[in-house]
């Protein structure tokens, strides 16, 4: 105790106050330094940190706008995987500035290209699902080839599916489509060279069909300075759908099945921002379904067979996907269904019915609206009027309506109706502006029609929310009573006709035949109908 007392008092006389701290001050500083040093001297033994983060898209696309070049080495950016629903451009000016594309078009140039890195890569395996929209992924080390700005380039394999009732090919990359050679090219994202045609009509198969539509030719694989390949004229910062209008068009039951819901299921996941690419063009066609072209593109079609430029696009759809069956969406199988297809249409051409009339016994000044389907030329009703005035008897307000290319007008008229019957026919397609629980009645010719009454409208009623009720004719009721006489094959087989082939069974049940309906004999199809109405 002595002791500390004794140096207490020489440290105090040899130093003032001010002193003591001075020095307090500098032993603090010291013992910092010597920490300092000691961190640096070891910090090559010091192991890295690690950085393995899923960004959300607003982190992502501040990540890569940094104006910081991204070399192959960045310690920063490896093991890091940027998701995020949006196509990448790549600016090749010695930086690599990533921004996401707009809906403007960039005109292209040697300046500027456009990449789209893969879909979904877990550990370099591809996830097939075309739901998603393309990945950009940055890792360190890869083996795969160096892109620009030292980014990685993932071999992007084109989803395609040649099976079922259709073909189609979904590609990302740089993409390059010459309209007049129609041909597709996938340019420097492939290892091998490979090469298939396709018929962009959704009905494959059907040679009668195709034998109207211009085959594309699509290769992979192929580099800058191949033959054959050309440079970018024009840059598009929007996915391409490329699809034809041969085929069936103009026929409505076609125009729908083949092309109109294969549209919607194919084009309907990128929210307008998407360009139609049309081959084997057609005015009218494009004029009928003009709205429903507007609701599913922000821009208007591209002639693609008479474009002399070369157009280029990050991702393209050649071929149009569609379900199996006809005028259907299966959810099982898509995104997307039938509810949500007839949902469109009616935002589409603002129909205000979205239900059926409710009958109950309590309100019965509640009249439901009838709808006869009238044709001038083949299967049509002979004695309109007097059905007309039946329908009237149960209570009915009755409307008598052909349909045409009219198709806004065609649409608000069926779709303030509660029951509609038609002649099997291209007609009964309308049935898709119909509020929910309606009910459809198609009248059977005579002639073997059942299995495309079955496949063509009762089926595809069902998804659609509808009731069906069917009313086959008899002999009797058939205009083709007076033209061949009762032992006829036309009139005893049917079957027998269809076995000559296709055009002879149109060119006599379909192009000579029209009905005259037994008044009392369908009183009770039209009774059932207004029964359902109550249910």
């Amino acid at each position: 105790m002595g002791e500390k007392i004794m140096y207490d008092t020489i440290f105090a006389r040899s130093f003032s106050r001010y002193d003591q701290k001075k020095l307090g001050y500098g032993a603090f500083l010291a013992c910092f330094l010597i920490a300092l040093s000691f961190s640096t001297v070891f910090k090559p033994y010091l192991g890295p940190l690690t950085v393995n983060k899923r960004l959300s898209i607003n982190d992502g696309l501040k990540m890569v706008r940094a104006n910081d070049t991204i070399s192959s080495n960045a310690t920063f950016f490896s093991n890091v995987v940027i998701s995020f629903n949006a196509t990448v451009e790549m600016v090749s000016d010695g930086s690599s500035n990533m921004s996401s594309t707009s809906r403007n078009d960039t005109i292209g140039s040697s300046t500027s290209s456009s990449k789209t890195l893969g879909f979904n890569y877990t550990n370099g395996v591809i996830r097939n699902d075309t739901r998603l929209m393309p990945v950009l992924e940055i890792n360190n080390g890869s083996s795969s080839q160096q892109g620009q700005g030292g980014v990685p380039e993932k071999i992007i394999e084109p989803i395609c599916n040649i099976q079922g009732r259709t073909e189609f090919c979904e590609m990302n990359g740089d993409i390059r489509i010459n309209g007049k050679s129609s041909t597709v090219l996938q340019v420097g994202m492939m290892t091998e060279n490979s090469s298939w045609i396709i018929g962009p009509y959704a009905r494959k198969g059907d040679r009668e069909a195709l034998s109207h539509v211009t085959k594309w030719r699509v290769k992979t694989g192929v580099k800058d300075g191949d033959n054959g390949v050309h440079q970018c004229n024009r840059y598009h910062g929007v996915p391409a759908v490329v699809f034809s209008l041969g085929g069936y068009a103009g026929n409505n039951f076609h125009d729908y099945t083949d092309i109109i819901i294969p549209l919607y299921l194919t084009s309907r996941r990128f929210n307008g921002e998407v360009k139609f690419l049309i081959t084997n063009k057609n005015p009218w066609w494009i004029n009928k379904f003009k709205t429903i072209l507007r609701n599913l593109s922000h821009y208007d079609p591209i002639d693609i067979d008479n474009e002399q430029q070369v157009h280029c696009f990050p991702t393209v759809i050649i071929g149009l996907k569609r379900d199996p069956k006809e005028l259907t969406i299966d959810p099982s199988r898509s995104p997307h269904s039938m509810k949500e297809f007839r949902q469109f249409l009616r935002t589409t051409y603002s129909l205000k019915k979205t239900t059926a009339v409710k009958l109950t016994n309590n309100n019965r000044k509640k009249r439901p609206r009838l709808l006869i389907l009238s044709r001038k030329k083949t299967r049509a009703f002979t004695n309109t009027k007097a059905i007309a005035t039946m329908a009237r008897t149960l209570g009915y307000k009755v409307t008598i309506a052909e349909t045409d290319s009219n198709v806004a007008k065609v649409a608000e008229t069926i779709n303030a109706c509660d029951v509609m019957m038609g002649v099997h026919g291209a007609g009964l397609t309308n049935m898709v502006f119909l509020p929910s629980n309606a009910i459809l009645i198609q009248i059977v010719p005579i002639g073997g029609f059942e299995w495309l009454a079955r496949t063509d409208f009762e089926e595809p009623s069902k998804g659609m929310n509808l009731r069906y009720l069917e009313y086959k004719i008899k002999t009797e009721e058939s205009t083709l009573i007076q033209q061949y006489p009762p032992y006829h094959e036309v009139i005893r087989n049917p079957g027998a006709i269809a076995k000559q082939g296709w055009d002879a069974f149109k060119a006599v049940y379909l192009q000579q035949q029209n009905v005259k309906l037994d008044i009392h004999r369908f009183r009770p199809i039209l009774s059932r109908a207004i029964e359902l109405l109550h249910e």
